[in-house]
């Protein structure tokens, strides 16, 4: 555990497809390159950024889907995380919200400069292949959280 945590506040978002998949993107930690992982799109809130109007930007920046913050409603799950990045530790505080789609092809041309070198592919997940997976993600929760998220009416 680090002695020193960056606090950090963050918006991520659950994109889920007709079919009952949600994107995650397959990221690494520049200064671990062989940390890899698999998360959902999101980041930091900028200052005086409420967390929906942080989800639909990141959204938008990350994967081309434009929504507004009332479409992505009220964060369906809040966490507190800490964790390295690039040689750095984090405390985040991070809400998660739904965005559903029929379909969606991912455009990542707004990606940061920080995205570009630590994100290399993305994927559609069934709950199924999450949990079965010897794969990394996070949140670790993230089946049960799917789960839950599919079983609310819409």
């Amino acid at each position: 555990m680090a002695d020193e945590f960056t606090a950090r506040r963050a918006a991520r978002v659950l994109v889920l497809d007709e079919a009952e998949r949600v994107l995650l993107f397959h990221a690494f930690d520049p200064a671990r390159p062989d940390h890899r992982y698999w998360l959902t799109p999101g980041g930091g809130l900028d200052a005086g950024e409420t967390p929906a109007a942080g989800a639909a930007r990141e959204l938008a920046e990350e994967t081309g889907l434009l929504v507004t913050p009332a479409e992505l409603g009220e964060p369906v799950w809040r966490e507190v995380s800490e964790f390295p990045f690039d040689g750095r530790w984090y405390r985040q505080e991070q809400e998660y919200f739904v965005a559903r789609v029929s379909a969606w092809e991912v455009d990542t041309a707004g990606f940061t400069e920080v995205e570009r070198g630590s994100i290399d592919g993305h994927r559609w997940w069934t709950v199924p292949e999450l949990a079965g997976t010897g794969e990394r993600f996070y949140p670790g929760e993230l089946p049960e959280l799917l789960r839950r998220v599919l079983a609310a009416p819409c």
